[in-house]
């Protein structure tokens, strides 16, 4: 259990009463096995709606003002059917298990055959020089720790499409028959090529084949995807405590989850934390010196939309700040990233020394989660997760991600770091000063992740800007 002040320390920015409050309040933890029991709460989809009206719900018993939901277009997609079919000698596996593989948010439907070819870890350089013309590429979850930033999947797919790929399997690296998923399509609709997820178990098993059959024709297979795609709508929930001010402070995650698993930790957790970081922050609501808005987006899981909507329909002048919550279940171990806003970084410094336990605060571009429409504009804003041992989501975007995986006492302890450090932001004089968008830019280039926004369509700056919200 997280330590209360040491006697003759300073007192936190959250009274005692209130941190033990926490520690009794069950109401982030209903919430979250609510989310979890939708199943289903994939952007667009009926689930994730149910999901809005459960945390809506939990604004009102919360005592949150001028809570509203949003809607906004999306383009909706939904898995049918896939298999994959390997003929390697005189022998055909098919693989069509969901513990085997599973389409990716944003493939097309189609049926391709070809030979499969194993590009590694499908790294930029992996794929230079390559034609995969007629060809089915695969590639590793896996980015090296070694490599210094981290390759996105949908990076790896289209390096794939570019290179002339037919079509795209993608394996975990992560063992126990968890083929991972996550979006590849584009921002208007589904991507060039079919793309699946593959368990390790499959990949490695295909990879070795791969291996054998080295200069010898590879090995063939077919891959069969049906999806569905048709417009649709999603929603952000938001809510407000504290004073009218002309500056506003945002506390924010998503309601949106992929269709495999129960997406408990990613994110019905950091929906749970806007729950009880705002139960802890309704008790001390007179002390609140800077409007807190608690914000759940819809729809990031397929290309942030709820947080690029936001962005583009509020005025950005009057958000002092937002910290972000997202991956946030692994542990009660809570990093901050704060993309070089040093005020939000010294906040969460100043609740570890009080509170008498870590907080990292990292340095580092992260380009990815909701946290990023306001950073790429220069607005302070952090991304607030907890870390795990091992590389990667772990069971995250796997039919693994369920509630049985977190653990109470995370959520309250996570809880009340994160409350204390939204009543640090929420003072008044504290300033938090932006960047500029430039800067940004310029850090996004140093650490490498422009690469791979220029080849997934999302870099949003200058004359190659290719993301429909980039505009200010």
């Amino acid at each position: 259990m997280m330590p209360l002040p040491r006697q003759g320390s300073n007192m936190t920015s959250i009274p005692p009463e209130a941190i033990g409050n926490a520690y009794t309040d069950t109401a982030g933890w209903e919430l979250l096995t609510e989310l979890s029991d939708l199943d289903d709460r994939m952007p667009g989809h009926e689930g994730e709606a149910h999901g809005a009206d459960a945390i809506t719900e939990a604004f009102e018993t919360a005592g949150l003002a001028d809570i509203t939901q949003t809607p906004f277009s999306i383009p909706g997609w939904w898995r049918e059917d896939a298999s994959l079919a390997v003929t390697y000698g005189d022998r055909t596996s098919t693989f069509d298990g969901t513990h085997e593989l599973v389409a990716l948010p944003g493939s097309p439907s189609g049926e391709v055959t070809g030979e499969v070819v194993d590009m590694g870890y499908g790294l930029p350089e992996d794929f230079e020089d390559v034609d995969l013309s007629g060809s089915i590429a695969m590639a590793s979850s896996l980015t090296p720790d070694e490599y210094g930033r981290w390759v996105h999947r949908g990076e790896k797919y289209s390096y794939a499409a570019e290179s002339g790929a037919e079509a795209f399997l993608f394996y975990n690296h992560i063992e126990g028959a968890l083929p991972p998923t996550g979006s590849i399509g584009d921002t208007d609709g589904p991507g060039p090529i079919p793309a699946v997820g593959l368990s390790k178990e499959v990949g490695t098993r295909l990879s070795r084949h791969c291996d054998a059959a080295d200069g010898d024709g590879g090995i063939e297979a077919t891959l069969s995807v049906e999806t569905r795609t048709e417009p649709a709508s999603s929603v952000t929930v938001e809510g407000v405590l504290g004073p009218d001010t002309d500056e506003e402070v945002l506390y924010t995650a998503h309601v949106d989850a992929h269709d495999v698993g129960t997406g408990s930790n990613d994110n019905g957790f950091g929906s749970a934390l806007v729950v009880g970081v705002a139960r802890i922050l309704a008790a001390i609501e007179p002390e609140l010196e800077t409007r807190v808005r608690l914000v759940v987006f819809g729809a990031e899981e397929t290309g942030l939309y709820g947080s690029y909507h936001w962005a583009q329909t509020h005025d950005l002048d009057r958000v002092k700040c937002v910290v972000n919550v997202d991956g946030a279940g692994y542990s009660r171990n809570l990093a901050v990233y704060p993309h070089g806003f040093d005020a939000i970084g010294e906040a969460f410094e100043e609740v570890s020394d009080e509170f008498g336990v870590p907080v990292d605060v990292e340095d580092g571009i992260r380009p990815h989660s909701d946290h990023w429409p306001f950073v790429q504009r220069g607005v302070a804003a952090a991304q607030g997760r907890t870390r795990s041992e091992g590389s990667g989501r772990g069971w995250g975007h796997t039919h693994g991600d369920t509630l049985d995986k977190l653990d109470k006492r995370d959520l309250r302890d996570v809880s009340v770091l994160c409350a204390a450090g939204i009543a640090k932001l929420a003072e008044a004089d504290r300033p938090v000063e932006n960047r500029t968008a430039d800067a940004i830019r310029e850090q996004t280039i140093d650490e490498g992740y422009d690469v791979g926004m220029k080849a997934t369509g999302s870099w949003p700056w200058g004359d190659d800007r290719s993301w429909p919200w980039a505009d200010d």
